[in-house]
């Protein structure tokens, strides 16, 4: 039977795909984001979500090489605000900046996937991109959001199925894209593979 293999510590990755019946072993990459930011300075925001999606599941697929029944999963997400990437901030004040450059606004939520079925080499890889607008949260709120430590947990400092979802007043696209990894986009990668989603459901 395939076994998912999520690369990756997001708890609202985990929780998206539990939610969808799939339950994967969780196998966190360790890859330094900031080196692969660095080397590339005029990327898109879709193509550096793509390449450190690419690169967690690259190095979380090694061990598994012999594994035929593993499928292993990367993914990374950037909200695009006029074409800038903003991943988790660094710092309470780089998020409260961030924070004055969306509100009232729409950004692009962007995730980068990429599978890899690690026995054959065989990879395939597309983003997600789901339109976000954001509310005007009261400088009060802001600074109670920041006190909760959400926003330097998420990319682009906000979350859509936690705290920070009152300050979103609407979505364009698939929300679970939003939450980390985009179910709809998934499936269809893992179509490209021979992976039935339905197989990966526990049995009844």
């Amino acid at each position: 039977m395939t076994r998912i293999v999520l690369a990756s510590q997001s708890p609202g990755r985990l929780f998206v795909l539990r939610n969808a019946g799939v339950t994967p072993h969780v196998h966190v990459s360790h890859v330094d984001e900031e080196v692969i930011e660095a080397a590339m300075p005029d990327a898109t925001p879709a193509e550096l979500c793509l390449a450190l999606a690419r690169a967690k599941a690259e190095a979380v697929a090694v061990p598994y090489a012999a594994d035929p029944e593993a499928i292993v999963v990367g993914c990374d997400s950037v909200f695009d605000v006029d074409g800038q990437a903003f991943s988790k901030p660094d710092s309470p004040e780089q998020a409260w900046e961030r924070w004055g450059l969306m509100m009232g606004r729409s950004g692009t939520l962007r995730t980068g996937h990429w599978v890899i079925r690690p026995a054959t080499g065989e990879a395939v890889g597309e983003v997600a991109s789901t339109i976000v607008h954001m509310s005007n949260p009261t400088p009060e709120e802001m600074a109670a959001y920041l006190a909760t430590g959400e926003p330097l947990r998420v990319a682009g400092g906000f979350t859509l199925d936690a705290l920070g979802g009152a300050f979103v007043d609407g979505i364009d696209g698939d929300p679970s894209n939003v939450v980390g990894l985009s179910l709809p986009l998934l499936r269809r990668l893992l179509i490209r593979l021979d992976v039935v989603w339905t197989d990966l459901w526990p049995a009844p």
